[in-house]
């Protein structure tokens, strides 16, 4: 059966504390705490900040080779638009460690809804491939305009692209949520269904959003649907706002572990925050 691997959008949220991390943990012990529960993760500050090589090793060795690393590229590669083809080599150098322990799940672009499918940006894209054309990379489109069999073809022929799959809340103008596989490895991101998305002041706030049950049934029928197209499937839950996340990922696990998908186990055990109340 194909492997599922599942983690958040990033491990610094404190609101993790009390429930994937016991109260009191300084933010250096974030990580060792977090391979204890999942085993894949993405970070997602490299796109604010360049990643450096002493936190990728840093990294490394709190996870103890736990965990597969998804990257987000900085936004110079995704919304500036002014990175070279030395800044991608400079950021694969960096990377080197995780490559070689064959931690590097994927690595991450995320272009805005502003990026349309137009003439100029097809070329930017195509060049911009080239430049990571040996590493998987997955690729999130906001703009609907990519959406569409031509460019999910080209995908499918390329053999390190990786379709970037995203729920979003409907109905604020971004792309609706399918399921597309085209490689061997699948990419989602679960980004909650805030239906005041764009009116909240922060990403926290757009965050603020626990699937129900129902709501992770849908998504766990449409991976079963896709489990023959994918040998690896990274999932990423972005609401980490009020550990939303923890109980979400606990649930679908639920619902996805008795269907004979591997997966980590389920940290069995109290959360921390509950232990005050005895």
């Amino acid at each position: 059966m194909p492997h599922i691997y599942i983690g958040t959008g990033g491990y610094a949220d404190s609101d993790l504390l009390g429930t994937v991390y016991p109260l009191g943990t300084a933010k250096e012990d974030f990580l060792a705490h977090y391979c204890r529960h999942y085993d894949t993760v993405e970070i997602n500050s490299s796109f604010h900040a360049p990643i450096g090589l002493k936190a990728v090793q840093g990294m490394l060795e709190k996870s103890n080779g736990e965990l597969q690393f998804s990257i987000k590229l900085h936004q110079d590669f995704s919304h500036t638009r002014v990175a070279t083809k030395e800044n991608a080599k400079a950021f694969l150098n960096v990377l080197q460690p995780l490559v070689e322990k064959q931690l590097l799940a994927a690595l991450f672009l995320q272009f805005p809804h502003r990026f349309e499918r137009n003439l100029n940006n097809r070329r930017y894209l195509a060049e911009l491939t080239q430049w990571f054309t040996d590493y998987p990379m997955a690729i999130e489109f906001r703009h609907p305009s990519w959406h569409c069999e031509t460019v999910f073809e080209t995908f499918c022929q390329q053999p390190n692209l990786i379709w970037g799959n995203v729920d979003y809340p409907p109905n604020i103008g971004l792309p609706m949520f399918q399921l597309n596989i085209n490689q061997n490895t699948g990419y989602l991101r679960l980004h909650g269904r805030n239906g005041n998305w764009w009116r909240e002041s922060s990403a926290q706030a757009r965050h603020n959003y626990r699937y129900s049950e129902n709501e992770l049934v849908e998504i766990a029928n449409l991976i079963v649907q896709q489990k023959d197209r994918f040998e690896r499937l990274f999932i990423y839950f972005q609401n980490t706002t009020q550990s939303h996340s923890f109980y979400n990922i606990a649930m679908l696990k639920d619902m996805l572990q008795p269907l004979g998908f591997e997966m980590k186990t389920q940290v069995d055990e109290i959360p921390h925050q509950q232990w005050d109340l005895f």
